[in-house]
C-alpha cells in the first residue's frame, strides 16, 4: 500500500487489481467484473488520473460517444476549439475508464450528482452513471489540455490550469486569502510568482469540485491552501452547511501545466495516485 505522497505510472489494470472472475454477487456480466474493479481500488484507496491534448477540430469518432444532452453542449459552443476541448475529454474520459474497468467506452455513461448546494441536478458534478458503482469522478480543461480524475470515495476533485501571467489584481480581489497574499507578495513578479498563484488556485479548484458546489458556490477568501507547503496538505472547506476535510496534492504532468487534486481526507485517499501519460 503506498502512501498519499506516492504518484506512481500506471500499469494495466488486470495486472494491479487481478484477473477478476466475472461470477460473484453481480452476477455473470460485463460489469461484474468491472465491479470486481472497483472493489478492489475501494480497498486499495487509490485514485487514477490521465491527461491529454486536445486538437482544435472535433473528431468525428468521438461525437459518436457523447450522449444527447453532451451533443447538444457542444453544438451551442460558438467557438470550435471550445467544442473540440470539450468533445475530446468526454470521449477520452469514457475511454480511460472502459480500459481501467475493462468495459467498452460505449458502455460508460457520464451524468450529473445533485448539487450539494440547492440539491438541483442540471448543474451538480459529474458522475459515474453507468456502471453504477462506487467510484468519483472530476474533469477538467484548460487551454487544450484536458485531465479525468477517478478514486475511491464520495467525491474526488481535480483541477488543471495552463500557467499565464498573474496580475496585480489578484493580489487585492476576493480570491485569495491574507495569508495567500502575503505568500504571493513575498515573491518577485516572474515565474516563483506565478508558480505559487497556480498552486492557490488549482488546489482551492480542485477542493470545490469535489465538494460539488463549483466557486460560485464557495468563499475563496475563507479556503485556505497553504501555498507555501510542497504537499500534500490537509484543507478544510466550510460551506453547503457543513464542514468537510480533504487530502490535496500537486500533480507532475506537464511543465506547461498546473494540476491538484483533491479526495476526502480518510481510507479513500489512504493509497497512491496512479498517473496516465498520453498515450
Amino acid at each position: 500500500m503506498g502512501s498519499p505522497r506516492e504518484q506512481h505510472q500506471h500499469t494495466p489494470p488486470r495486472a494491479r487489481y487481478g484477473n477478476a472472475p466475472a461470477r460473484g454477487r453481480y452476477g455473470d456480466t460485463p460489469d461484474a467484473a468491472a465491479a470486481t474493479a472497483a472493489e478492489h481500488l475501494v480497498a486499495e484507496g487509490a485514485a487514477h488520473v490521465w491527461w491529454w491534448r486536445c486538437g482544435s477540430r472535433v473528431d468525428p469518432a468521438d461525437l459518436e460517444l457523447l450522449s444527447t444532452e453532451e451533443f447538444r453542449r457542444a453544438l451551442s459552443m460558438l467557438a470550435e476549439r471550445d467544442a473540440a476541448e470539450f468533445v475530446t475529454t468526454r470521449a477520452r474520459a469514457r475511454r480511460a475508464i472502459g480500459a481501467l474497468l475493462g468495459l467498452a467506452p460505449e458502455g460508460i455513461v457520464l451524468g450529473r450528482g445533485r448539487c450539494p448546494g440547492c440539491g438541483a441536478e442540471d448543474h451538480g458534478p459529474p458522475r459515474l452513471a453507468r456502471p453504477a458503482l462506487p467510484l468519483a469522478i472530476s474533469l477538467s480543461r484548460s487551454a487544450g489540455w484536458g485531465v479525468l480524475a477517478l478514486g475511491a470515495g464520495p467525491g474526488i476533485g481535480v483541477d488543471a490550469e495552463a500557467l499565464r501571467p498573474v496580475g496585480a489584481s489578484l493580489l487585492t480581489g476576493s480570491v485569495l486569502t491574507e495569508a495567500e497574499r502575503a505568500h504571493l507578495r513575498a515573491h518577485p513578479a516572474g515565474a516563483l510568482r506565478e508558480a505559487a498563484f497556480h498552486r492557490a488556485w488549482t488546489r482551492k479548484e480542485a477542493v470545490v469540485k469535489a465538494v460539488g458546489v463549483g466557486l460560485v458556490g464557495t468563499a475563496l477568501d475563507r479556503l485556505e491552501t497553504r501555498p507555501e507547503r510542497a504537499g500534500p496538505v490537509r484543507l478544510t472547506h466550510h460551506g453547503t452547511g457543513r464542514t468537510t476535510r480533504w487530502l490535496v496534492e500537486d500533480l507532475t504532468v506537464d511543465a506547461r501545466l498546473a494540476v491538484a487534486l483533491a479526495r476526502p481526507e480518510g481510507p479513500a485517499a489512504r493509497g497512491p495516485v496512479h498517473l496516465h501519460p498520453p498515450a
